[in-house]
């Protein structure tokens, strides 16, 4: 389990084609010497494995499932990512409860500084996403979502994209300095209110029939 609190991003070394899988090389010191083979560790949001760790950098294998349903397949040496360590049983959660199972992909709509004659290392950004048909129903407003791993608050949601208000550390600490317009990015949504609509679908509506009234004496 994950808490979407960015911990330090990376830089993509190399990316290895494998008949429909790939395999990565990141760049992350100070993450790297903490992991070790076969600890998970999140990508931009998305839980991978390490291997064949090095000083500084470990390498990861992509699933065909995950370079189907992330942004990952997208990667290309340079890339800045997002990297979080799984969150220790009993610490303090400072963000909201993320898995690493991205459910799509979402497109940067905007990413905006909010007063543009502030001082960038000051400023705060207005970021909008818009978001696929199938997740739709799992935004609130006020709610939480991670994107490219980051915990973020919904700001304001239009039934089509999501605002969120970011401040200038995570601007600057996270990978979103890097995006542009049009730009995917993963998206997880809150898991617990994927169970709460999920649980809601499943209890049967309840309707008050002629039929009804007449099997029950009235």
């Amino acid at each position: 389990m994950f808490t979407g609190l960015i911990e330090a991003t990376g830089q993509v070394l190399s990316v290895e084609e494998r008949a429909g899988t790939m395999r990565i090389a990141v760049s992350a010191p100070g993450i790297a010497e903490r992991l070790k083979t076969g600890d998970s560790v999140a990508v931009s949001g998305v839980c991978l494995t390490a291997l064949d760790l090095e000083p500084g950098r470990f390498h990861a294998d992509l699933a065909a499932e995950t370079v189907a349903r992330t942004s990952l397949a997208r990667l290309a040496p340079g890339t800045t990512v997002n990297l979080e360590l799984p969150t220790p049983a009993g610490t303090p959660l400072g963000g909201h409860v993320v898995q690493g199972h991205v459910d799509a992909t979402g497109t940067v709509v905007t990413l905006r500084q909010v007063d543009p004659n502030a001082d960038r290392a000051i400023a705060d950004w207005w970021f909008e996403v818009e978001i696929p048909e199938q997740l739709r129903k799992f935004m609130v407003e006020k709610g939480s979502i991670a994107i490219e791993g980051i915990s973020l608050t919904i700001a304001r949601w239009d039934g089509r994209n999501v605002g969120v208000a970011i401040l200038p550390h995570t601007y600057a600490a996270t990978n979103l300095h890097t995006l542009r317009e049009g730009s995917p990015v993963n998206l997880e949504a809150d898991v617990l209110v994927k169970l709460a609509v999920e649980r809601k679908q499943a209890t049967p509506t309840f309707e008050l029939t002629v039929d009804y009234l007449v099997a029950n004496g009235y």
